[in-house]
């Protein structure tokens, strides 16, 4: 069974996994400053950001890459999946992101679409290797 890498519990491909790096809450003097100069917007803007930061997931394995890419797959087939809901945040909530544009995306489907274009590129490699595997061994 594939675990998460922080708690030890199965691990659930939640697509925060991949969107909640730009979470600046109580970093927005650090990483709220770094990530203030992109716009999640402009798509050349948008490439960085997530070669950057969505994709850099030291913590995840090849494993859990795949999973978790195969969850966004299926998510961007339902073409009823609520993309914006994933970057609503609760007044309640401790969460934020670094600008406006992030609450109200011009096109949050598309931002997990350019995700997960550059995911299949970027982890090429890893994605073939974990898909190889018999699964019944993790």
């Amino acid at each position: 069974m594939l675990r998460d890498p922080f708690l030890g519990e199965t691990f659930h491909p939640d697509l925060m996994w991949l969107i909640g790096v730009f979470d600046v809450y109580d970093h927005e003097e650090t990483l709220g400053a770094e990530l203030s100069i992109y716009d999640p917007n402009n798509r050349r803007d948008r490439g960085e950001l997530i070669r950057k930061y969505s994709l850099n997931l030291g913590y995840l394995n090849y494993r859990h890459k795949l999973v978790l890419v195969e969850s966004l797959a299926d998510k961007l087939n339902d073409k009823s999946y609520d993309f914006q809901g994933l970057f609503d945040i609760d007044e309640d909530e401790a969460a934020s992101w670094p600008r406006g544009e992030w609450y109200e995306l011009e096109n949050p489907r598309g931002f997990l679409e350019h995700v997960y274009t550059l995911a299949l590129e970027v982890w090429k490699d890893e994605l073939v290797k974990a898909g190889s595997e018999d699964r019944s061994t993790w």
